[in-house]
């Protein structure tokens, strides 16, 4: 078993997304979660996941419970140690410090020796107290109270290596997606090494770029020669060979999203960020048909989809072919909400297994992918 520190603000949502990489994603308090097993390569390309920790123990949020949990669970480790300890997003109370303090003396009466700088072994202890989120789409998420401290060694934790700001970018139109959101997406839709993710309007290029980041192929198409162009500046700035590693395959075109240049079942992923009303140009199409046909021609070619926009579509999506697996909604600012849809085509429904249904390894880990 697995504790998973969450990032952002919306458990729910950064559940959803860790779950493409653990098995049975359980919310247990603010920022915390429980999984079963964990694929660690991908829990390294997360974005709303900061890290997952072999679990040691459970307790109360409370400094003497956590030492004497310490001093009661089996420790499987030898070599050097370090704790960290972390109030998660404030809630509990604790002075961390005491925590570290204390929990520290007790792995040194156990035969440990402490290296603040290059231990070992990490141990880490998140405390969080507070009410649970409730959302449908998240097992454990019942809305009640939490009190708890999750001891665990570190084993994995997310790189976090984004794509630069979309203003640092060498192409870049306001509006752009933050890095952050279109690595979760794209994550959502299933990008992974050997797997290709769709958008077929990609503007900038963010959600395909993030997905070419973790290993995917990349396809992207835009109705603007000036988008598709664009796009293209980008990939060549950041999904480039090294001498360490050669880029994915990425492919740009100037397309319309209700009529792709696509064979049926052409990719494994589609993620796209849909026209906001009045505040985009949209060639040809009243944007209902526009999203309409997007919809369509992403349940010919991908069996899985994610879908966000200013607007819940989950009507049209149905109609289009899909279930939806869950329906987010994410404040980005006073004027606007983002609406996300996490899509399953309806023919695939309890068929193909996502990667968090993968069987885990007997000491709870999961195949790795890469």
């Amino acid at each position: 078993m697995y504790w998973l520190e969450l990032a952002g603000e919306t458990d729910a949502f950064a559940a959803r997304e860790a779950a493409t990489a653990a098995t049975g994603v359980d919310l247990l308090a603010p920022g915390i979660a429980r999984t079963g097993g964990i694929d660690g390569a991908h829990v390294r390309r997360l974005a709303y996941t900061r890290a997952a920790h072999d679990a040691v123990a459970r307790t109360d949020a409370d400094v003497d419970a956590a030492v004497a949990a310490l001093r009661a669970a089996p420790l499987d480790r030898s070599g050097s140690v370090a704790v960290r300890a972390r109030d998660v997003r404030g809630t509990s109370g604790v002075s961390t410090e005491a925590v570290e303090r204390e929990l520290g003396s007790v792995l040194v009466d156990r035969g440990f020796d402490v290296d603040l700088d290059d231990p070992d072994h990490v141990l880490r202890a998140l405390f969080a107290a507070g009410p649970r989120a409730e959302h449908d789409a998240v097992a454990g998420a019942d809305g009640g109270d939490a009190d708890l401290c999750a001891l665990g060694w570190v084993a994995a934790e997310a790189a976090r290596d984004f794509a630069p700001d979309p203003t640092d970018r060498p192409f870049f139109q306001p509006g752009s997606m933050p890095p952050v959101d279109a690595r979760a997406y794209a994550n959502l839709a299933g990008a992974a090494p050997g797997r290709t993710l769709l958008d077929p309007m990609c503007g900038t290029g963010g959600l395909p770029l993030e997905a070419g980041l973790v290993g995917a192929d990349a396809v992207a198409c835009d109705a603007q020669a000036k988008m598709a162009d664009g796009a293209r500046r980008n990939f060549r700035a950041y999904l480039a060979d090294d001498a360490d590693a050669p880029s994915p395959d990425w492919h740009v075109a100037r397309g319309d999203a209700t009529a792709l240049p696509l064979p049926d079942d052409a990719v494994d992923g589609v993620a796209f960020d849909a026209p906001y009303g009045r505040q985009s140009k949209i060639a040809r199409h009243e944007l209902a048909d526009l999203v309409a046909g997007a919809l369509a021609e992403a349940a010919r070619v991908a069996p899985r989809a994610v879908l966000i926009a200013d607007r819940d579509w989950r009507g049209p999506a149905r109609d289009a072919g899909w279930t939806v697996d869950a329906a987010f909604e994410r404040r980005v600012h006073r004027s606007l909400t983002r609406h996300v849809l996490v899509l399953r085509r309806e023919a695939d429904a309890g068929g193909e297994a996502d990667p968090a249904d993968i069987s885990p390894d007997a000491d709870g880990s999961l195949p790795d992918r890469e």
